[in-house]
């Protein structure tokens, strides 16, 4: 027996209009930069899927490989919601580092500004352990999409660690 799909065309729920704009698939228009004190600068090229089967939230997956190697490097999925009547987003992230976070924030325009809310690793994570997330969707004039990270961890205060512009691919 198989799961269940759903093949239906949803209407999308109200609650998520202000951020539909995020909707679909988007891909590094050129190599993201990595960087932080810990490791080594990298650049990676990633993909993102946003999607909604009619419920009030956004599902979301995240796929990001090295930029030169083409080795996976990263995943992230989960569910963005907002509070109804307000600019308040929530994102709720699994990596498969063995992190989980909430992260909630606003939106203002076509801007997300997110920060760690809630934290959650497995016991046998890898050290230094990040304490804060911080992050910055953009939606450009342009129709691109520019995405900001900067975290701390146990051991470094926050700073930048990843930047990178999407293009919806042809």
């Amino acid at each position: 027996m198989s799961c269940p799909v759903y093949h239906a065309a949803a209407e999308l729920n109200p609650v998520l209009l202000p951020i539909d704009w995020l909707l679909g698939a988007w891909e590094s228009d050129e190599p993201g930069e990595g960087s932080f004190p810990s490791i080594e600068p990298f650049r990676y090229t990633e993909t993102l899927h946003f999607s909604h089967v009619g419920q009030p939230m956004i599902n979301f997956m995240f796929n990001a490989f090295h930029a030169e190697s083409k080795k996976p490097m990263h995943w992230e999925c989960g569910f963005i919601r907002m509070q109804p009547g307000t600019n308040r987003v929530a994102f709720i992230i699994a990596q498969n580092s063995g992190l989980m976070e909430i992260e909630e924030g606003e939106l203002t325009g076509k801007q997300l500004n997110l920060q760690t809310h809630a934290l959650a690793r497995i016991s046998f994570a890898k050290k230094p352990h990040v304490k804060q997330i911080s992050r910055v969707f953009q939606l450009r004039s342009d129709g691109r999409l520019e995405q900001t990270v900067s975290m701390a961890t146990d051991n470094q205060p926050m700073m930048q660690h990843l930047h990178v512009i999407y293009r919806r691919p042809s």
